[in-house]
């Protein structure tokens, strides 16, 4: 039986460090300990906060229902043929340790996505990517509890319908299912990946036969570690905004006015801008707001310097909106889920 905790503290459970209260917290071990906390909350007519790393949600508020934190642990090889295996994996596990486990036991694709916080189950929500590599890309299928029911339901690549950050767990299935493992398919075999701007001027001086996995790896953690604040040392959910993606029309147009501009091909006839830029560009970067502050190196980390509200981060959050809207007629999206 879980131990259900009223009035908890959140404060060491989110990156960004609120200090929010939940009126229940409950971790949960096991798929059977998951149920009973579903039941819990439908028995006390609670909203439900599922909560894996906590490195990717705004907590604007306490929250007046049941917060579960995920900590399902275990990894599995279901199946393998002479170049593949599919390894699948519990929710709970850390990401970036399973990078590192996946790498130590020579299993290959996920090492561009090093030392990205938060937890294995959240990841496909927000289809994570970074460096040039999407999960979509490697996830085969994931299975996930029926918040009404408690029925187990298998989910195929296909059936999450990922988009750019985006999965069908944040649209038409939004708040009714929580994943409880999610399935891999990694190669044998190195197969690196270096095609992303910075990764591959990190690891120019070497040729392409001398890369490995195990390279990438580094150089991205070496990236990430130079561009993006610990939240252990400076509370943040790394990345606030997504960059927005517009025509190639509005890309000339923009061109025009702002030449340095940066930009990616994103596919499709559409072009990829880089929100941090577009936010230092407005005159954010290093400024503090409302109480809350941009990184001086990366203006797409918002950060929580005094350990103060999150309502405090979201209105940082709108003055650059509306910054940005008003010199670009661009509009950003937030990226982390604000809460409640």
């Amino acid at each position: 039986m879980p131990l259900f905790l009223p009035h908890f503290n959140l404060q060491k459970f989110n990156t960004l460090a609120v200090p929010a209260f939940a009126a229940y917290f409950v971790s949960v071990k096991n798929t059977e300990e998951l149920r009973e906390a579903l039941l819990f909350a439908r028995t006390e007519n609670l909203s439900l906060l599922l909560l894996g790393g906590g490195s990717n949600i705004v907590l604007q508020d306490d929250f007046p229902g049941l917060v579960v934190h995920i900590k399902h642990q275990g990894k599995e090889i279901v199946h393998e043929d002479d170049d593949h295996v599919w390894l699948q994996v519990a929710a709970g596990e850390n990401w970036h340790q399973l990078v590192e486990y996946t790498l130590a036991n020579a299993l290959y694709g996920l090492e561009n996505l090093s030392l990205i916080p938060g937890s294995v189950g959240a990841a496909p929500i927000q289809n994570i990517g970074a460096y040039g590599v999407e999960i979509k890309e490697l996830l085969t299928e994931l299975t996930a509890l029926d918040i009404r029911s408690g029925l187990s339901v298998t989910f195929t690549n296909q059936s999450c319908q990922f988009g750019y950050r985006d999965s069908i767990f944040k649209g038409a299935l939004k708040d009714r299912y929580v994943i409880t493992a999610v399935t891999f398919k990694l190669n044998k075999r190195p197969q690196v990946r270096v095609e992303y701007p910075a990764l591959r001027a990190a690891l120019a001086h070497l040729t392409q036969t001398e890369i490995t996995p195990e390279l990438v790896s580094a150089a991205v953690i070496a990236i990430r570690t130079n561009k993006l604040p610990d939240p252990a040392d400076t509370p943040n959910v790394g990345s606030f905004f997504k960059n927005p993606v517009i025509s190639k029309i509005q890309h000339e147009e923009l061109k025009l006015r702002y030449p340095g501009i940066v930009a990616y091909d994103a596919g499709e006839g559409q072009i990829k801008l880089a929100a941090g830029w577009l936010i230092d560009r407005a005159g954010w970067k290093g400024k503090e707001a409302a109480g809350a502050a941009v990184h001086k190196d990366q203006a797409l980390v918002l950060t929580n310097p005094h350990k103060t509200s999150g309502q405090a981060v979201l209105e940082l959050a709108r003055l650059i909106k509306q910054s940005v809207f008003d010199q670009f007629g661009l509009w950003l999206e937030i990226e982390p889920r604000v809460y409640p």
